[in-house]
C-alpha cells in the first residue's frame, strides 16, 4: 500500500503577484458577507505572502500588532486596514450595486 502524504494548504504560496493579491482580496470581499474579521484575515494572508515585517514597517505598525490585527480573531480599526492596504500596494474602490438593489434606496 502506498502511503499518501498531505501538507497543510497555505494560500500565501499562491499570492505571488500584485494581481493575485488583488484578486484574492476582491474574492474575500465577495465572500465575507459583512464579516470584517474575515477581511482582516485575508489581509493577513496577503501580508504574510508579502512579508509581515516589511508590511508592518511600510504601514507604520509593529509586527506584533499587525499579526494581532490581521489574525481574523478581532476586527481591526479601519485606520489600520487603510494603512495595511496601502502598504500592500493595493487600493479600495467603490462600485454601485445597481438600480434594483434594496440597499440603494435614497435616504429620506
Amino acid at each position: 500500500m502506498v502511503k499518501t502524504t498531505t501538507t497543510r494548504y497555505d494560500v500565501t504560496e499562491h499570492l505571488r503577484t500584485q494581481e493575485e493579491m488583488a484578486a484574492y482580496l476582491e474574492a474575500s470581499f465577495e465572500e465575507a458577507n459583512g464579516d470584517a474579521a474575515f477581511i482582516a484575515k485575508a489581509l493577513g494572508d496577503i501580508a504574510r505572502a508579502k512579508g509581515m515585517s516589511r508590511v508592518a514597517r511600510d504601514a507604520g505598525l509593529s509586527r506584533e500588532s499587525l499579526y494581532r490585527a490581521l489574525s481574523g480573531e478581532r476586527t481591526p480599526n479601519f485606520d489600520t486596514i487603510l494603512k495595511v492596504i496601502h502598504a500592500l500596494g493595493l487600493k479600495l474602490h467603490a462600485e454601485a450595486m445597481g438600480e434594483n438593489s434594496a440597499d440603494t434606496q435614497p435616504v429620506a
